[in-house]
C-alpha cells in the first residue's frame, strides 16, 4: 500500500498506540501534514505520529515521526512526479491503518483557511457545510480547495467517522468591527469584504501556551510572528486577536515566500491597463511569483537565500526584515503599547540572524538580543536589561489545536 521504510524502535512506539483515536489533516498548498493523538492522557490527546507529504507538484517525499520524533517512514517518489493532495492523503492512510491496526478513528480534524463571515468556531462537516465552504474559495482561491480535498476524500475513504473544519480565521472574528473595515462603501463590508486575518490557529496555540511560559506578557500586549512560506502578524492582546496583517486574503501584509504581502491596489489597476494583465495573470504574480521569490530571483526558501551570495538574495531578506519591523509598529500602535515580541512557525522558529535584525530594529523600544539565547532558539532571546519589552521564540503546533478543537466538538 505505501513504499516506506520503517525503523523498529518507531514502528513498536506507534504500534502500542492503538485504541480511540483522532486524526488531524493540515493541507497546504504543496503539502500535506498529518497527526495521529491518541484519546487519553492528562489533557485527554496524546500524540502518537506526524506525517508529512511535501513537494507535491515537485519531487514529493513523505516523512512520518513517532511522537518522540523518531523517524517511523519515509519514501521518495523523485524529482520531476507530481502526487497531488488525494494521492497523498491515501499515502498517509495507508501508512496508519498498517502501522497501527487496532485504531478506532473517531474523528478527522481539518485546517480550512476561510470560514467567512459565517464561521466563527470549529464546525462538524455536513454536505451543506462543505458546499457554503467551497463557495468561500474566491476568498483563497490557492488554499481552499487543498484544504477540502482531502474533507471529500475523507467522507469516501472514512465513511461514518465525522470530519470537522477548523478555520485559520476564526480566531480573528471577535476583531473590533474598525479593525474588520476597509474604507470602501459599507454596503460591501455588509456583503463580505472585510479584513478577515489567517494563521488564527497558530495565534490561538500560541496564545495557550504564553501563560505557562510568560503569565505576565500573556495578560499584556504581544505581536506574534507567524514566520513561515506563508507570514503574517498578530496583536494579542490579553490573549485575544485584535488585529492583524493579513486581511480579506492570505496576500496582504508581510512579504511571504512567493506572495507580495501588502501592495498598492493602484499598481494592479497599472498592470491590467498598461501591461494587459488579465485576472488569472495577476493572480498568478501575487500569489506565485512575488515575495522572496520575485525579489531574489532566485528562492522562495529562505534557508537557500541564505546560502546565496546574490546580492538580490540579501535583498529579499532585508525587505522581508524592514516590512516585519514596520507590521510590529502598525500593531503595536493598534494595540496602545507593546509588552513583547513572539517568534514562531518555520522561519520564526530557525531563522536566528533574522530574528536579531528584527530585535536590533526593536532597540528603541528598549530590547537587546541576548545572542547565545537566539543561537539556542529560546526561549527568551532578549536580554530583559530595560524591562519595558520582552522577546521570545515558541513553536507553533497548528495540529494540536485543531485536534483540541476536534475532540472538544466531538465530546459535546
Amino acid at each position: 500500500m505505501h513504499n516506506a521504510s520503517t525503523s523498529s524502535p518507531g514502528t513498536a512506539t506507534a504500534s502500542a498506540a492503538a485504541g480511540d483515536m483522532v486524526a488531524v489533516a493540515n493541507a497546504g498548498s504543496s503539502s500535506l501534514k498529518f497527526s495521529l493523538y491518541a484519546l487519553r492522557g492528562p489533557e485527554g490527546l496524546e500524540l502518537v505520529m506526524r506525517g508529512l507529504v511535501e513537494g507535491l507538484d515537485t519531487a514529493p517525499e513523505f516523512s512520518a515521526t513517532d511522537a518522540a520524533g523518531r523517524r517511523i517512514g519515509h519514501r521518495a517518489w523523485g524529482g520531476g512526479a507530481s502526487l497531488g493532495h488525494d494521492a497523498a492523503l491515501h499515502h498517509a492512510i495507508g501508512f496508519v491503518r498498517e502501522l497501527v491496526p487496532g485504531m478506532v478513528l473517531r474523528g478527522v480534524g481539518h485546517r480550512v483557511v476561510h470560514g467567512g463571515p459565517a464561521f466563527a468556531r470549529p464546525v462538524v462537516v455536513t454536505p451543506e457545510v462543505l458546499q457554503q465552504l467551497e463557495a468561500l474559495t474566491p476568498l483563497a482561491p490557492l488554499h481552499q480547495p487543498n484544504n477540502l480535498s482531502p474533507i471529500r476524500l475523507a467522507f469516501e475513504a472514512l465513511p461514518g467517522v465525522p470530519q470537522v473544519a477548523c478555520f485559520d480565521t476564526a480566531f480573528h472574528r471577535d476583531n473590533p468591527e474598525l479593525a474588520q473595515m476597509f474604507a470602501l462603501p459599507f454596503e460591501l463590508f455588509e456583503s463580505g469584504v472585510r479584513r478577515y486575518g489567517f494563521h488564527g490557529l497558530s495565534y490561538e496555540y500560541i496564545a495557550s501556551r504564553l501563560p505557562a511560559l510568560a503569565p505576565q506578557l500573556a495578560a499584556g500586549r504581544v505581536v506574534v510572528l507567524h514566520l513561515g512560506n506563508g507570514a503574517s502578524a498578530c496583536a494579542l492582546k490579553a490573549g485575544r486577536s485584535v488585529a492583524s496583517s493579513m486581511s480579506f486574503s492570505a496576500l496582504d501584509g508581510l512579504p511571504m515566500g512567493t506572495r507580495c504581502g501588502a501592495i498598492d491596489a493602484g499598481v494592479l489597476l497599472y498592470l491590467m491597463q498598461e501591461r494587459g494583465m488579465d485576472a488569472k495573470s495577476i493572480e498568478r504574480l501575487l500569489y506565485k511569483e512575488s515575495g522572496l521569490l520575485g525579489v531574489s530571483g532566485e528562492s522562495s526558501d529562505m534557508r537557500a537565500l541564505r546560502a546565496s551570495t546574490a546580492p538580490r538574495a540579501r535583498l529579499a531578506i532585508e525587505l522581508m526584515a524592514y516590512r516585519i519591523v514596520r507590521e510590529i509598529g502598525s500593531l503595536a500602535a493598534a494595540m496602545g503599547g507593546l509588552d513583547g515580541v513572539v517568534f514562531t512557525a518555520g522561519i520564526g522558529e530557525h531563522d536566528a540572524e533574522l530574528r536579531r535584525r528584527v530585535i536590533d530594529a526593536l532597540g528603541w523600544l528598549g530590547l537587546t538580543i541576548d545572542e547565545a539565547a537566539n543561537a539556542a532558539g529560546g526561549p527568551r532571546i532578549d536580554t530583559g536589561a530595560d524591562g519595558r519589552c520582552s522577546a521570545w521564540v515558541v513553536p507553533t503546533d497548528e495540529e494540536s489545536m485543531i485536534a483540541r478543537h476536534t475532540l472538544a466538538l466531538l465530546q459535546s
